[in-house]
């Protein structure tokens, strides 16, 4: 959460946003208030849920913290009454209204690495009727841990198609958008200048020509990479994951040199 967002202003913001969202439950029959559903629920999301079991053992282990700005006389709601109501909320509208609120907190602190992954849905998958897994493509701010939006992979398409529809609905200006290879497409790259933003793109099989002379040059010039004057940066890394050391290193060279 930014540093500077205090839990007065969280919660303005979120009645701001989420409370033009319609009730379509009876009131005196709800025992929990829509706000407190879908703040709770909203809230879960960004630290890691992705169910509605998890919603809920999210909201008992912040209880504590959510009550100083939510009104919570009958506790957290169950995971139940969470997938219950949100089946009630046109889908359309709550994504407008958390993108929205996603823009208003991620302007805080202004964005710098915005990271396009496609995944499949935990759950989703209906063993029974023979259906795939939904796959949704999501934008992750890195140095805020926010998703800033998300979009579904529609029916017999890919990433590919799904990736300029999740684009165009965010503000990336000042932005560098990574992705994997999947995404390093003309029209994507192009759509993110536009946008005024950078791009990191993966650059693998999927590309045989352009991956082949990468490949090439490097490989020539491998022994002498780091005396090239064509080769403007060069880092080392070195970190502990997956259970090994990991060593990396990047050069950056332009790509008409290449």
């Amino acid at each position: 959460m930014p540093c500077d967002l205090t839990i007065e202003t969280l919660r303005a913001s979120l009645e701001t946003h989420f409370g033009k969202i319609p009730e379509s439950r009876v009131i005196s029959r709800s025992s929990h208030k829509l706000i407190n559903i879908i703040t709770i629920a909203v809230l879960a999301v960004l630290c890691g849920a992705d169910g509605w079991v998890a919603v809920e053992t999210y909201g008992k282990a912040k209880q504590d913290w959510l009550a100083k700005f939510l009104d919570l006389p009958q506790g957290i709601p169950s995971h139940d009454t969470f997938g219950r109501v949100f089946s009630k909320i046109d889908p359309e509208k709550m994504e407008s209204h958390f993108q929205e609120w996603v823009k208003l907190m991620a302007g805080k602190l202004g964005l710098t690495v915005v990271a396009i992954d496609g995944k499949s849905l935990n759950g989703s998958y209906d063993r029974e009727n023979s259906l795939n897994a939904l796959q949704m493509v999501s934008a992750w701010s890195s140095n805020q841990g926010l998703v800033l939006g998300q979009c579904a992979v529609a029916k017999k398409s890919n990433e590919i198609t799904a990736i300029p529809v999740l684009l165009e609905q965010l503000d990336l200006k000042g932005a560098i958008v990574t992705m994997d290879a999947m995404g390093t497409q003309r029209k994507i790259a192009q759509q993110i200048k536009t946008a005024e933003a950078d791009y990191v793109l993966a650059l693998k099989g999927n590309h045989p020509t352009l991956n082949n002379d990468a490949q090439d040059w490097f490989q020539g010039n491998r022994e002498k990479l780091e005396a090239l004057p064509e080769v403007i940066v060069h880092r080392r890394t070195c970190e502990s994951g997956h259970h090994r050391i990991e060593q990396r290193q990047l050069w950056q060279v332009p790509v008409e040199k290449v």
